[in-house]
């Protein structure tokens, strides 16, 4: 399978911890569809301080995996949200 376009899109979105609200990252999502997996050289600013945890609530949110052979988070169903 291809890999992910390095460069990406150029619209950024917020991602949240669905519990607390904490902001987790800043990622350049590309398309309209649900936000299932979120590739790590796609994202801009990380505010979380260990990987696939909240940064305040401590829930885990993510499980660290490879997608078509690049790192990447696949998140865990109803823990994080977006705008």
């Amino acid at each position: 399978m291809a890999k992910p376009n390095k460069k990406g899109p150029t619209k950024t979105i917020d991602i949240f911890c669905k519990r607390c609200n904490a902001p987790l990252f800043k990622y350049r999502k590309g398309g309209k569809g649900a936000l299932v997996k979120c590739f790590k050289e796609r994202i801009v600013e990380d505010a979380t301080t260990t990987p696939c945890h909240c940064p305040q609530c401590e829930q885990p949110f993510a499980r660290d995996t490879l997608v078509r052979g690049t790192p990447a988070y696949k998140f865990i169903g109803g823990k994080v949200w977006f705008k």
